[in-house]
């Protein structure tokens, strides 16, 4: 298998997490204080894989500087998209507990949460691409802490789709396509900036980065919060950890 293939390839794998976590949310009742502890504990899975995984290879790639201003891009980038998303019906698209708005409720809100969950999930592929361009193989750290971060993503949203009276058609759909964009991203990921320069490559990697950490404290915690409570820190650290042993093992 070529690189531009396996690029393409993993990030299929880590977003299919969503359409299997959209499953388990929309078929099964599943209850709040669950879907947010599982949320919590991919919130510290992907923290983790930021600092360990992500955030290394750019300093490693582009120095301080470059990854500072990547990182501050990155999450001014997430903000502004999400706040403009927000303003049109996709604020709650990650909340479980009938949050997110009904078409009746807000016009044109059940696309701008599928945009939304598009928004969330691109930075992520594009991180997986980037990491074979700098190790020459996939990072399976980064790939399993985003493929476990993504089934709390899918199950949580899910639930909150059917709470707000939206069909199976419309949840599926939209996480199936949601799948194929990450793959795809991620395919653009490596190929896009495999003639680039290492220091393009490091930078990049810190925009994924820091846009990935803006949709962590902008969509999951207030969802792990909001029901997980006084256990939502401990499950938190409990991802953080598992994904530091996969990335130590790894290393």
């Amino acid at each position: 298998m070529g690189p531009v293939l396996e690029a393409g390839v993993w990030g299929f794998v880590s977003g299919g997490a969503l359409v299997v976590g959209a499953a388990l949310g929309f078929r099964l009742r599943v209850p709040p204080a669950v879907v947010a502890g599982v949320m919590a504990f991919g919130s510290g899975v992907l923290i983790s894989a930021l600092s360990f995984e992500l955030m290394h290879e750019a300093f490693e790639i582009a120095g301080l500087g470059a990854t500072v201003a990547g990182s501050l891009v990155g999450a001014a980038l997430y903000t502004a998209a999400n706040r403009a998303l927000a303003a049109r019906g996709a604020k709650h698209r990650k909340r479980s507990a009938g949050q997110q708005p009904s078409e009746a409720d807000q016009a044109g809100s059940g696309a701008a949460i599928a945009v939304g969950a598009l928004l969330d999930g691109i930075p992520e592929s594009i991180a997986i691409g980037l990491s074979i361009l700098h190790g020459g193989a996939v990072s399976i750290a980064t790939v399993a802490a985003i493929f476990l971060s993504n089934l709390p993503e899918g199950l949580s949203s899910a639930a909150g789709m059917r709470a707000a009276g939206r069909s199976a058609g419309y949840v599926f759909g939209v996480w199936s396509a949601i799948a194929v964009a990450c793959g795809v991203s991620s395919l653009a990921g490596y190929a896009l900036f495999g003639g680039l320069s290492p220091f393009v490559v490091g930078s990049t990697t810190a925009v994924a980065a820091g846009a990935i950490l803006t949709m962590i404290v902008d969509t999951m915690i207030p969802e792990a919060f909001a029901e997980a409570r006084d256990w939502s820190g401990v499950l938190a650290v409990a991802g953080f950890l598992v994904s530091f042993a996969l990335s130590a093992l790894a290393g």
